[in-house]
């Protein structure tokens, strides 16, 4: 993409309502517009990282063995009545009416309407297990929206639903879905942290929070700093071998990490001292295993292998994705704006002209967009006419991870300047080899990382 004929309305001035630094960003950046209190057009560059996210979150689950659909954002209020959660939920539920007088609501959480469609499709313990998600937008109706996207009342999510037969099965299935989780969170260059949590109006006793550490996040934590240390890297996990899974979630949730809602300061007592933390975090998804709560009132049964008709049980499995752009901006940022990881970078590299209209830098720019696109990459090429220093701080506040800097000087001598945005630091080299180090260090983030039927997968999917 040339910038001179992108949509990127960058801002000079810090808008007076941004008050954390993702917000500031975002509306500086030229990636978000305030529609409503709470409520945001996703412009260009946000709508690119926004649809990175989700990609990463595709694939993780389908890689899993999960299925993707997509629910209506709009629910009846009768499956609601019937869950009892109706009258329940509070003043954050939407709730409306059609021209009928139905009554209807926006949906904050999906848990009624997927019961309802499983229950009218399977009857049989042989259809199990089944885990059904879809990334969709919903809505909640909070009281003080604020830090834009990160508590707004609009927000885009996925939300994934658990089948199963008995407690074990559906363990397996929530600790699948902290394994998938996991490896989500690191593609994106995150440090999420599973924390006991409290389950709110979802329900259920077993349930993690993922929290990402920032000084901004709403949530007080106290954690164990020996589970900074823990990583899934490039581990290859059968998700069909539960004894595999379970390993996993027990190597991270030995250490202590909990909110402050479910902090017990006895055992926190117990951790020598200098690895006992507390922070403030960013909750940037959330998983639930709460049994029949809602098959047994919505009558969702099948039969098991002795002939009985038996209430599955269920869990249901979040990720922000709209939430985790703020988020991995709060952690991922310096004085000059943000710094994208190159799991979720918009653009894949910058190229700046220092020379616009000089025939050389032209070409040679022209040159290097040529190249990176034959490699599969997306670069953006600043081919304004604007000073250096307005080119440079311009990618700097967009967050681009390298940038490719051309100018005639350079170009005598047969080099570029590649400069990485996260360090700072430039080296310069022919503009071969420039292109050949972005596709180096971009391979493990454009390889593919799932396939139309995972590997020992539990469904198989059209």
């Amino acid at each position: 993409m040339r910038l001179s004929r992108y949509f990127l309305p960058v801002l000079k001035e810090t808008p007076a309502e941004a008050q954390i630094a993702s917000h500031r960003l975002m509306l500086r950046a030229g990636m978000i517009k305030q529609a409503s209190a709470g409520i945001y057009s996703w412009l260009p560059m946000g709508f690119k990282v926004l649809k990175r996210i989700e990609q990463i979150v595709h694939e993780e689950q389908i890689r899993a063995g999960h299925i993707p659909m997509l629910m209506p954002t709009l629910q009846s209020a009768d499956l609601w009545r019937e869950s009892g959660r109706y009258d329940d939920y509070g003043e954050e539920m939407l709730r409306i009416k059609d021209r009928h007088g139905r009554d209807m609501l926006y949906g904050p959480t999906n848990e009624e309407l997927i019961t309802d469609i499983f229950r009218a499709h399977v009857g049989s313990y042989k259809d199990l297990p089944l885990t059904l998600y879809h990334i969709q937008w919903k809505f909640r109706d909070e009281i003080r929206p604020r830090f834009g996207v990160m508590r707004g009342r609009e927000f885009y999510m996925k939300d994934g639903y658990n089948f199963d037969i008995d407690y074990d099965a559906a363990i397996h299935a929530y600790n699948r879905h902290m394994v998938s989780y996991l490896r989500t969170y690191e593609r994106m260059g995150l440090k999420a942290i599973p924390m006991r949590a409290d389950s709110g109006p979802i329900g259920g006793e077993d349930t993690h929070e993922f929290l990402v550490l920032a000084e901004t996040g709403e949530s007080e934590v106290f954690y164990d700093s020996a589970i900074l240390d823990l990583t899934l890297g490039d581990r290859a996990v059968n998700y069909d071998d539960r004894a595999e899974c379970a390993a996993i979630v027990r190597e991270w949730t030995t250490p202590y990490a909990r909110t402050d809602e479910t902090h017990d300061a006895a055992i926190y007592g117990q951790i020598p001292e200098a690895r006992r933390k507390s922070s403030r975090g960013i909750e940037v998804g959330q998983i639930f295993y709460f049994g029949t709560k809602y098959s047994e009132p919505m009558g969702a049964v099948v039969t098991n292998d002795r002939g009985e008709r038996v209430p599955v049980h269920m869990g249901s499995h979040g990720i922000g994705v709209s939430r985790l752009v703020g988020a991995l901006i709060e952690a991922n940022h310096d004085e000059n704006g943000i710094i994208w990881p190159e799991g979720v970078t918009p653009f894949h590299c910058g190229i700046v002209n220092l020379k616009q209209g000089d025939a050389e830098a032209d070409a040679a720019c022209a040159g290097l967009y040529k190249a990176l696109a034959e490699k599969g990459l997306e670069p953006l090429y600043d081919d304004r006419e604007e000073r250096a220093g307005a080119k440079f701080a311009t990618m700097d506040l967009i967050g681009l991870p390298w940038r490719i800097t051309v100018g005639p000087r350079g170009l005598k001598s047969g080099v570029v300047e590649l400069t990485c945005r996260r360090t700072g630091t430039s080296e310069e080299m022919s503009p071969e080899a420039a292109v050949a180090r972005v596709a180096e260090i971009y391979a493990p983030h454009t390889a593919p990382h799932w396939e139309p039927m995972a590997k020992s997968s539990f469904h198989t999917w059209l």
